[in-house]
């Protein structure tokens, strides 16, 4: 029997690795998800996952927003996100299609200044850029909270969507204008529902990335707040339980999102099979 165990073990090692991972990657999730149901009796058992001091309640989640100030702190959040999301996926867009499809004076340079942003440290982009908007007397706030997740978000986009060009084939649209289809045509018609799955990658990437940010954030803020400041700043007098009930909530909705693309992806799949 051991024997037998040991042998199984051996053959399914490395997806028994990738559960344990997974689940080491899930279980913080899985606490908050939990504590969000979770009415603790002091401040100093919020975060406390003890089943004697567990009382379960839908209050936290009927009643989201009674913190002061949770609310604004989470509308500018996704404000903020959406913003970021769509001028850097425009602008990051154009970029990876002039990288991907067109050769000229620069070239190298401009992709690594592209992935600049990417390996720089946040404390180091946020210091620099509130050097910058001070001395342009830039002042402090949503404008230049936004962008400064503009300019790091693009990167990331970039990187997206041109992994997606890489893998498309460019006789496509040269067939489409062979068929007496305009450039403009071809390109709406052909090209961008092949490329449409990266680009809104690239804008989901980017609202993520715009919506948790701290770091950078903290530098630009001035006197706006968003919602990972205002967790920050309240940690200081006790984090609410309602704090928990946004994170979880964040967290389903972005399951749904996921799965949502993946059950479009194997139906586009299947469809395909079935026409050939």
């Amino acid at each position: 029997m051991a024997h037998r165990l040991w042998s199984w073990i051996r053959g399914n090692a490395v997806l028994i690795l990738g559960f344990v991972i997974l689940a080491y990657m899930l279980a913080p999730i899985a606490v908050v998800i939990l504590l969000s149901f979770n009415q603790p009796g002091s401040r100093n058992t919020t975060y406390v996952l003890n089943l004697d001091e567990f009382h379960f309640t839908w209050h936290n989640w009927t009643n989201m927003f009674d913190p002061a100030g949770l609310r604004d702190a989470l509308f500018m959040s996704l404000l903020i996100g959406a913003l970021a999301a769509i001028i850097a996926t425009a602008l990051g867009t154009g970029i990876a299609f002039a990288l991907a499809r067109y050769r000229f004076t620069g070239r190298s340079a401009v992709q690594a200044l592209i992935f600049l942003p990417m390996a720089t440290p946040e404390i180091v982009m946020g210091s620099s850029l509130l050097t910058l908007f001070i001395g342009f007397g830039i002042p402090l706030g949503f404008w230049a909270i936004l962008i400064a997740h503009v300019m790091f978000c693009l990167s990331f986009v970039v990187v997206t969507v041109k992994a997606r060009l890489a893998g498309l084939d460019p006789r496509l649209q040269e067939a489409a204008m062979d068929l007496y289809a305009t450039p403009v045509q071809a390109f709406r018609s052909v090209v961008l529902p092949l490329v449409w799955p990266g680009i809104m990658a690239a804008a989901l990437l980017a609202f993520s990335l715009s919506f948790d940010d701290f770091v950078v954030t903290n530098f630009t803020a001035g006197t706006a707040e968003t919602f990972p400041m205002y967790v920050w700043g309240i940690n200081l007098r006790g984090i609410p339980p309602q704090v928990n009930a946004v994170a979880s909530l964040t967290f389903l909705l972005s399951l749904v999102f996921v799965i949502a693309g993946q059950l479009r992806n194997r139906r586009r799949s299947d469809d395909r099979a079935a026409t050939s």
